[in-house]
């Protein structure tokens, strides 16, 4: 069932009673998880220099890729990066999920698909490490993708630009003061990390941007009540732009899920940032 469904069949007035019940678990179990939405995002960076105002990055984030999210779900959701156009594409943790023997090797053609000027880089996210790191690391590599671990590279532009990546958090593997050795302390940086209330601690540092994942966006966003089931680490910022001090935050609400496989006002989305100097 696609949302234009839903909304039809509602319209038609089979959402009354028992059928509502049936058409909303529809709706929450085949309809909105395999509904992606590309958000497009301005995000002010006093520090960005002006040349490279306008700068474009393709973010996706928790592919989880299992029986519940497809390599077609993620070669769509890479199809739609790319038809932005992107300068830079990013990918903040957690690609595999359960039954990884069955599943992980499916990545690698819709992740080779991705492709910009700048390059496409990744990081880890925890459940890759609970499952297994080193097969997720060998799929990223196997689709050309950079895996950054605690390191931090300058960006082929014509003024001073940097990606940093950070290992996961959660299971601490994480040094920010290793990724950021080596690095101009008044040039701009981006910082990939897949645990976004890290950016509490991401702020000390001369870090700019924090993309990040992990929090699904709760999976389910309750008018009025919010989001009743949040992660460690991404409870305190769990989708959308942040401002932490002088850090901004962006938490994409990933393309898979967890168990349950469900999802209510929080679709997976594709985000289109534009870095603009100010």
């Amino acid at each position: 069932m696609n949302r234009r469904t839903f909304l039809k069949l509602a319209a038609a007035g089979v959402a009354t009673g028992a059928g509502a019940a049936a058409l909303g678990a529809g709706w929450t179990t085949l309809g909105e998880p395999n509904w992606q939405v590309l958000e497009r995002i301005d995000v002010p960076l006093p520090r960005l220099p002006a040349r490279l105002d306008g700068l474009r990055v393709a973010q996706l984030s928790d592919l989880h890729i299992s029986q519940y999210t497809t390599a077609g779900d993620i070669g769509r959701a890479a199809a739609l990066a790319m038809r932005q156009s992107p300068d830079l594409i990013v990918l903040t943790g957690d690609f595999i999920w359960r039954e990884v023997w069955q599943y992980a090797e499916h990545l690698v053609e819709p992740l080779r698909s991705l492709a910009a000027p700048l390059g496409v880089y990744a990081v880890l996210g925890n459940h890759d490490h609970w499952e297994d790191a080193a097969l997720a690391s060998r799929v990223l590599a196997e689709a050309g993708i950079t895996l950054l671990i605690n390191q931090a590279l300058r960006l082929e532009v014509d003024a001073p630009l940097w990606l940093v990546g950070l290992d996961d958090v959660w299971e601490r593997k994480h040094d920010i003061r290793a990724a950021l050795a080596g690095t101009p302390d008044d040039a701009c940086k981006l910082l990939l990390v897949h645990e976004p209330d890290y950016a509490d601690r991401a702020a000390r540092f001369p870090v700019d941007l924090q993309l990040s994942g992990h929090s699904h966006g709760g999976q389910v966003n309750l008018p009025r009540l919010g989001r009743p089931v949040l992660p460690y680490l991404g409870q305190k910022y769990p989708a959308g732009l942040y401002q932490v001090e002088s850090l901004a935050l962006y938490t994409n609400r990933g393309i898979g899920v967890i168990s349950p496989p469900v999802r209510f006002n929080c679709p997976p989305e594709v985000t289109e940032l534009t870095l603009r100097a100010v």
